[in-house]
């Protein structure tokens, strides 16, 4: 048996968080991929990103702080190999060069930038079917911060996908237009429509928090009735009031809202009542991409 350990920087628009997995190899097996830890530091530069064009030099220094942080959390784990990969908040930012160079200079963290597409193929690598039945048709989406991706899975395989510049960091600054609203209405109904007993997969931060909240069992959905009084309940609340009450964290206290909206609308636009919850992400990906690579 062999045991190697890989490490995913994830650089979005609401946070970075750097994923430790051990993935474990023994022969004539398939290797299983194992988390080991995960930091998530807060670092919201889709804020600066999507309303001024660029990172701030604040900014600039708390990603370098973290990527420090990340570089000493990999070397006392004894990562043989990390990928770092950003998304739309850097992917969009006029001084983006300038952000990675700096990071690689004062850290040795070497960032790609990654566009909306490689992201969904990356997080497809997945094992998004460990617990969900695969022989169903699925509209996945994956919110994130600046964008959200939406891909229509048959049987497993994905057969069309599109991603789009709506986010929840976007959404609380009120930069998403209604035309955008209609490309994805229209988009989402017509890949949609000739697919009966179809359902969602969610992926993201905010839809993993809805689903602990729901307190639904792994592998069973979340219907578009639960998640609709969630969003109630939730919107009565203040910022401050959903932070003591539902113990959410202070940078998901007000991009939960938003998110919520996304799903929503994808349920009511595909015709599906149910959300599937996979407990995967664009780290966990990156892992299986880089086990892929070096093996």
């Amino acid at each position: 048996m062999k045991i190697e350990r890989y490490a995913a920087i994830d650089i979005g628009s609401n946070a970075v968080r750097v994923l430790i997995s051990n993935v474990v190899v023994s022969p004539g097996t398939q290797p299983k991929y194992m988390k080991s830890s995960l930091v998530r530091v807060p670092i919201r530069l889709g804020q600066d990103s999507f309303t001024v064009g660029e990172i701030s030099p604040r900014n600039i220094k708390r990603m370098v702080k973290a990527m420090k942080a990340f570089k000493l959390i990999m070397k006392v784990n004894n990562v043989k190999k990390y990928m770092a990969c950003a998304t739309s908040a850097l992917r969009e930012a006029n001084n983006a060069s300038e952000v990675i160079k700096e990071v690689k200079k004062k850290t040795g963290i070497e960032i790609q930038v990654i566009d909306g597409k490689r992201e969904a193929e990356i997080i497809a690598t997945t094992n998004i079917f460990e617990s969900i039945n695969k022989n169903r048709t699925f509209l996945f989406i994956d919110v994130g911060g600046g964008s959200t991706e939406f891909s229509v899975l048959v049987k497993g395989e994905r057969v069309v996908s599109k991603s789009f510049k709506v986010g929840t960091v976007r959404m609380i600054n009120n930069m998403v237009s209604e035309k955008v609203w209609e490309e994805i209405k229209v988009w989402v109904e017509t890949h949609t429509k000739h697919h009966t007993k179809l359902a969602l997969l969610g992926s993201g931060g905010n839809i993993n928090k809805l689903f602990k909240i729901a307190k639904v069992k792994e592998g069973r959905p979340l219907s578009m009735i639960k998640l609709n009084q969630l969003y109630n309940e939730l919107n009565q609340l203040d910022y401050n009031e959903r932070i003591l009450q539902w113990e959410l964290n202070p940078d998901r206290s007000d991009v939960i809202i938003p998110a919520t909206q996304i799903y929503l609308k994808a349920l009511q636009w595909s015709g599906a009542s149910e959300i599937f919850v996979p407990k995967i992400g664009l780290s966990d990906g990156m892992i299986k991409v880089l086990y892929r690579e070096n093996n």
